[in-house]
């Protein structure tokens, strides 16, 4: 029996129980240079191996083989071995070889793109994120790389489901900036421009010390939003505030966007700016605003320059602020070139379309009638069908409360129905709370570890002279020495 055929008989032999998979690590482990060196060999093994029963040896085989450049053809029967691996794989064994899973994983993810066929990935993608993850509070590496694919393959709902996840564990800060950024454009598709705008927000205020494309990217999308959502630019400080007022299915969006371009970065990376340009055009759809400062712990290089790179946003929410729609169609044919580089002008062209609800929704602050006919000349639209349409979406989003009369086309506009004292409401709220307090006890007790980590409190001690003595939070008295 040659080398390659007894190390097959050894996976085989030791995959019973925990105490063999132990042996059958290490000794994987010391037979790497022969998995690398016969790979094509090795590769005509695996169907005598079982991924559920197997899946460390055959994880070992696999990774290797999906090493070397492939063609079409040979991509779409790979593609199918792995996707059968991923979904009967043992959680236990794969664990104890991550790195190898990913990389699996990330190159599962490449065929797929290569055979232009996203939409086989999503679901494998999806298991691989599950079974990789340890908690539901756990980033990883393969977040990024599912998100693509969900935005690639126009599922927006599948992608939804790991967005809803709190998160409190970051594998890489690249994870990070890029599940903030796909989340956030997810979020849009699904037009959750609150969801968005905090994802965006994310992003841009990110730690770094030099500007990135992702970040710059992510400015860009934040101030329309902005615009979309709030109607004018957003300020990051108020974020949080705005966002619960917010309805629409942008929340998350928002949100992830925001941890993109908030998160530590030494410097400027396209993440961010990507990020960043999506947070401002979100926050415009949802919250029909955006502001222009950063909080408080935004890296000094993201403030610094996503500004001057993002300056035709900036300019688009200045032109939103004045609610004259002819004015803002006339800047956004000017530089539409601009924006279509981007890949922006989709969601452009949604910041459009929101001012007219914008003005829709000022006029329920000044009458209590009108009719469509006003409505239309007021707002700038061609006829009072379309002011019709406009309102009657409005409702049915719950954005404005009216009724219309038929017979005379007039509009009345009423006051919010919902008296907040019903079960289901008290219900939402009681949750809501429960929810906060959760978060509150695990936020204390990631502040007390990390001020008592030895490198933060090392770095702290390095940058307090830089900054006013208020800046920092002091150290728990426990930790005291």
């Amino acid at each position: 029996m040659n080398s390659v055929e007894s190390l097959v008989a050894q996976i085989q032999g030791l995959s019973s129980s925990p105490e063999d998979i132990t042996h059958l690590h290490t000794f994987l482990k010391q037979s790497e240079e022969l998995l690398q060196s016969e790979s094509s060999r090795f590769a005509s093994f695996l169907p005598e191996l079982d991924p559920s029963k197997h899946s460390l040896g055959y994880l070992y085989i696999l990774e290797p083989c999906t090493a070397a450049p492939i063609s079409k053809e040979q991509a779409n029967e790979m593609v199918v071995s792995i996707a059968r691996f991923i979904s009967e794989c043992a959680v236990e064994q794969i664990r104890l070889v991550p790195d190898k899973f990913i990389s699996v994983c990330k190159r599962f993810k490449d065929q797929v793109m290569l055979l232009e066929a996203p939409m086989r990935g999503v679901a494998p993608l999806l298991t691989a994120v599950r079974k990789l993850q340890t908690s539901s509070e756990q980033l990883t590496s393969l977040h990024p790389d599912f998100l693509l694919l969900c935005l690639l393959a126009k599922c927006y709902k599948t992608g939804l489901c790991i967005l809803e996840d709190n998160l409190f564990e970051v594998d890489q800060p690249r994870d990070f900036f890029l599940y903030c950024y796909y989340g956030g454009m997810i979020c849009i598709g699904q037009k959750r421009y609150r969801k968005a705008l905090e994802l965006l927000h994310n992003v841009v205020t990110a730690p770094m010390s030099t500007l990135n494309a992702i970040s710059v990217e992510a400015y860009k999308k934040y101030m329309l939003v902005s615009l979309i959502h709030l109607g004018q630019l957003q300020k990051a400080k108020n974020m949080r505030g705005m966002i619960c007022i917010g309805q629409k299915r942008y929340r998350k969006a928002l949100e992830l966007l925001h941890n993109v371009v908030t998160a530590p970065m030494s410097t400027l990376n396209a993440i961010s700016v990507e990020a960043y340009k999506k947070y401002m055009l979100v926050s415009l759809i949802h919250l029909g605003q955006f502001f222009l400062s950063f909080p408080k712990y935004t890296s000094s290089v993201a403030q610094r320059n996503l500004k001057n790179i993002c300056q035709p946003y900036l300019e688009l929410a200045n032109s939103y602020s004045t609610g004259k729609i002819s004015e803002l169609e006339t800047f956004v044919q000017t530089n539409t070139e601009k924006f279509e580089i981007d890949n922006n002008l989709g969601l452009v062209k949604q910041v459009v379309s929101s001012m007219y609800k914008r003005n829709i929704q000022r006029l329920t602050q000044t009458y209590l009638t009108l009719s469509l006919q006003d409505i239309a000349n007021t707002v700038q639209l061609n006829s009072p069908k379309e002011a019709e349409m406009h309102v009657l979406q409005m409702i049915q989003d719950g954005e404005i409360y009216a009724t219309i009369n038929q017979k005379d086309g007039m509009v009345r506009f009423l006051e919010d129905p919902e008296q907040y004292k019903s079960c289901e409401m008290i219900e939402h709220i009681d949750s809501s709370i429960q929810r906060v307090m959760s978060l509150s006890k695990k936020l204390t007790a990631m502040d007390e570890l990390l001020s008592s980590d030895p490198l933060y409190l090392a770095k702290a001690g390095r940058e307090r002279q830089r900054f006013d003595f208020d800046d920092f939070d002091p150290v728990p008295q426990k930790y005291l020495i």
